[in-house]
Order: structure tokens, then C-alpha cells, then sequence
């Protein structure tokens, strides 16, 4: 009985098998690496040709379908660029980016940084021709990334310096901080006159087309 039912029960195992390797393949297919290229250009009516030759010149064969160019201001963060996020949602762990320079991956250290970090974390491999091609996730790459790293602090660090500068400034020469208020003076100097004689938050807040709060931050305000 046993030697009749283990040659069907394996083809029941078998057929299983390859009905769902059939149906599944990528379950079954190693992901390959792939290579990915970006460039960017400032202005529309400027190229990404130089940049994609420069590419090829360094040994990088990059199929068509992965090289994505776009014409977008280098003061744009990296995240905000419509075909670098493209380009993100399209890579996938152990594929390649290869740029030109560290502009191409940010608005400035800060920005590069975050975005190697990113692309790190996902182990994905960026490359960088203008630093040698170095691999930005390899031992060689964080080298470099340590020396961005104190660029990005300098970069914060002055940026906070600059704001702080500017509140004091700006406070020494009596300007208002924040937003701006939503009631004029003339019309905040009516909203108490109003409130002192009895009228409700709500019903001013209704009068002059704004929000309660706006109306108890003029009472407070006193």
C-alpha cells in the first residue's frame, strides 16, 4: 500500500511545486543589479548630454530605460524633484546610481548627506564621478561622507547663526514677529472696545470672518 501511494503523493508535491513557481516566478528569480543614471540640468533649454557621456566614458553601461534626466534648479531639494523621486521608487536594493556630482543628489551638504543616507539604508550603490567614481556606501565613500558630514554641521550651524541673527535684528528695530494678524489695528482695538462692553468671542469671530482664537489672542493681548 505504501509503495502505491509515495510515487502520487511525490507528484502531487511536484506538481504543487511547479504550479507555484509558475505562478510566483519572481519568488524564484534572484534580483539582478541594475544600473541607474541621473542628471540634471538648471535651465530647459540646456542638456543632460555631456553628463550621460561623461558616464559612459567612465565604463558605465546604462540602459536607456534607466537613465533619467530633468531640467529642475540645483536649489531644489532632492526630495522635491519630481524625476530624482521617480528615479527612487524605481531602484531597488543592490542597484547602482551614478552621477556626475554630489549636486545631482541634493541642494547642499545637508542634502546630500540625507540623501546617500537614504539610498544607504536601502543598499543601494551611488557612485560619483567627479570624486572618482568612489562608491559613496563603500569604506573609500564614507571617508568622503565623514568630510561632507562637517560641511553639512558648518552648513546648519550658520544657517541657525543667520536666523538667530536676523530675529535679533529684526526685534531691535521693533519689527513684529510671526504671522501677520489677521485683524488690523484699528479693527483688534474695536474687537476689545466691543469685548468690554459684553460681546461674546464667538459672535465676533463670526463679525469679522476670522477664528475664535484670533479673537482671544486680541483679548489677551492687553
Amino acid at each position: 500500500m505504501d509503495t502505491q501511494l509515495c510515487p502520487k503523493i511525490r507528484f502531487r508535491i511536484f506538481r504543487t511545486w511547479i504550479m507555484i513557481r509558475t505562478s510566483f516566478p519572481y519568488i524564484w528569480r534572484p534580483h539582478m543589479s541594475r544600473t541607474f543614471a541621473y542628471a540634471r540640468v538648471s535651465k530647459i533649454d540646456q542638456t543632460a548630454t555631456n553628463q550621460l557621456h561623461e558616464i559612459e566614458a567612465a565604463g558605465f553601461a546604462v540602459d536607456k530605460r534607466r537613465v533619467v534626466t530633468e531640467s529642475i534648479s540645483g536649489s531644489v531639494g532632492a526630495s522635491q524633484r519630481p524625476g530624482f523621486s521617480k528615479l527612487l521608487d524605481k531602484m531597488e536594493e543592490g542597484d547602482v546610481l551614478i552621477v556626475t556630482k554630489l549636486d545631482r543628489l541634493g541642494r547642499n551638504a545637508m542634502d546630500v548627506r540625507a540623501t546617500v543616507e537614504t539610498l544607504a539604508e536601502r543598499s543601494i550603490r551611488i557612485h560619483c564621478l567627479a570624486l572618482g567614481g568612489v562608491d559613496l556606501t563603500s569604506a573609500a565613500g564614507r571617508m568622503t561622507m565623514q568630510v561632507l558630514n562637517v560641511v553639512a554641521e558648518f552648513e546648519r550651524d550658520l544657517s541657525i547663526e543667520r536666523t538667530q541673527a536676523g530675529i535679533a535684528r529684526a526685534k531691535s528695530e521693533g519689527k513684529a514677529m510671526g504671522r501677520p494678524s489677521a485683524l488690523t489695528k484699528q479693527q483688534q482695538q474695536d474687537v476689545r472696545q466691543r469685548l468690554h462692553e459684553g460681546a461674546s468671542v464667538a459672535s465676533l469671530a463670526k463679525f469679522y470672518g476670522t477664528s475664535r482664537q484670533t479673537i482671544m489672542r486680541v483679548r489677551d493681548s492687553v
